[in-house]
């Protein structure tokens, strides 16, 4: 019965994750068409700035959600030691999270200059696009940003549960 309920979340899941690639398809498709209109509105070293920022956005959110990810796994591990954890894998354990928690400090500051580099890209696209245009660039930039948190958040799950299931598939003789 818990593996059927497991197989069935995964699958919701895995229905919810396609829906999500479709509308990362098409959120691929507005960005081709705004590039080709700041493309054609900016100055070559304007455009490139552009580009540098759309590309380093995706980088950047992923880098930051994979080692959030990666921290609050080590975290839950770290809540499961006990007396009957052998030393190495509590010390392990303790210097992975330590690391882990730089990495995602250094990731957080990669962000805020991201998020400066934003405001001088949208600077510049003020002189050339329509308020309209403009407001159109910065919902473009939020759906990017909202659909890779939801597409990092759905495979998290999805790996959850598969480990969850093989684990109980593990168990039973």
């Amino acid at each position: 019965e818990l593996m059927a309920s497991l197989q069935s979340r995964l699958q919701a899941l895995w229905e919810e994750q396609e829906l999500v690639l479709l509308e990362v398809r098409d959120c691929a498709k507005w960005g081709e068409e705004l590039q080709a209109l700041v493309q054609d509105l900016c100055k070559p070293q304007e455009f490139e700035r552009y580009l540098m920022f759309i590309g380093d956005l995706e980088k950047v959110l992923s880098l930051l959600l994979c080692l959030s990810s990666r921290l609050a796994r080590v975290q839950n591990a770290l809540s499961r030691v006990d007396g009957s954890t052998e030393p190495e894998e509590k010390q392990s354990l303790n210097e992975r999270h330590k690391l882990l928690s730089r990495q995602r400090e250094d990731a957080k500051d990669l962000k805020e200059n991201l998020d400066r580099r934003e405001r001088v890209v949208s600077g510049i696209l003020a002189k050339y696009l329509t308020e309209e245009q403009l407001q159109d660039y910065q919902h473009f930039v939020q759906v990017k940003t909202s659909l890779l948190i939801e597409q990092k958040d759905l495979e998290e799950q999805i790996r959850f549960f598969e480990e969850q299931l093989e684990n109980l598939e593990q168990s039973i003789p």
